[in-house]
């Protein structure tokens, strides 16, 4: 009975303009969402059709003559599966590697008692707008031996200042300072009181640091070009670059009707190859989401 008076009062508040501001808003965030959503239902259902129907365009929101010829093409490809071991280390690894220096680098800078925290998170800012450039940045690489090594993907950028300051933000309004001066009244060290207590308390923001830097490590393939020469260190979207170049490649010493079918097929791999590369991403944000967004509101008003 107090619920629905609750729900008659607040429909009784709703003028008008709010009503029509709210069903734009909607309508906006609907054709938003129509925008982003249907190029991967697209891509999903082009990597399920058939060739031809995929060459011809006849794909537009389901699948056309369904089939798994893509997929099965792509898996066949030993590389394929190198690539994947691969990207899974350099992402397991370098996710860890970045969110560890991160917090070695954020939270100091978080607190009032850390001499020279000003001027040295102006110098960290300042390379958000200066670099030394691919040519410096290769020379530095290459002088400590880390070309053709797996070592040359998880290092370089291991830090990225834009985390840096998310995480220094969250510590600063988070963890107060009276919480350490209490754990080091109770005599408890520096390594002690961020992994009892800073560490459980900051799973947000160790959330929102693992799915950027894991993003951004399976995503990459850049440095990868860059500094690696054995293929069999290529992460997997190197190896899947290699495959569309080489399938180009080929069908110039086929005959017509061939190089129609290869073209076909190439064109079906495209499709499944997003798929296949985008899958552990698409899998992996659900579960961290929740703690995603509440880190990323850091910093919002609170009442």
């Amino acid at each position: 009975m107090i619920a629905a008076q609750i729900s008659k009062r607040s429909k009784l508040k709703e003028s008008t303009g709010d009503r029509i501001f709210l069903g734009v808003t909607y309508l906006f965030l609907s054709v938003i969402l129509i925008a982003v959503l249907y190029p991967l239902v697209y891509i999903f259902s082009s990597s399920l059709s058939s060739p031809a129907a995929v060459s011809s365009g006849k794909v537009w929101l389901w699948p056309v003559d369904p089939t798994f010829d893509g997929y099965l093409a792509v898996l066949k490809n030993s590389q394929v599966i190198t690539g994947y071991g691969n990207s899974f280390f350099y992402t397991f690894c370098g996710t860890l590697i970045s969110v560890l220096l991160t917090i070695m680098i954020a939270y100091p800078l978080s607190r009032r008692t850390f001499f020279g925290r000003s001027p040295l998170m102006i110098f960290i800012t300042l390379t958000m707008l200066f670099s030394g450039g691919l040519i410096p940045t290769y020379l530095v690489v290459k002088s400590m031996g880390m070309i053709d090594s797996r070592w040359a993907l998880l290092i370089p950028n291991a830090i990225w200042v834009w985390q840096v300051i998310i995480a220094r933000t969250f510590f600063q309004m988070s963890i107060p300072e009276e919480l350490a001066e209490a754990a080091e009244i109770d005599g408890c060290s520096d390594i002690e009181f961020i992994l009892r207590v800073v560490l459980p308390l900051s799973k947000p923001i160790l959330a929102v640091l693992a799915l950027m830097y894991a993003v951004g490590q399976w995503n990459a393939y850049f440095d990868a070009l860059i500094y690696l020469k054995t293929q069999e260190l290529y992460p997997l979207q190197l190896i899947l670059r290699s495959i569309l170049i080489l399938n180009n490649a080929t069908t110039s010493n086929l005959d017509a009707s061939d190089m129609v079918k290869r073209q076909q097929m190439t064109n079906l791999m495209k499709y499944s190859l997003i798929i296949v590369a985008s899958l552990p991403v698409l899998v992996i944000y659900p579960f961290v989401q929740r703690f995603f967004v509440k880190g990323m509101l850091i910093g919002s008003v609170k009442g």
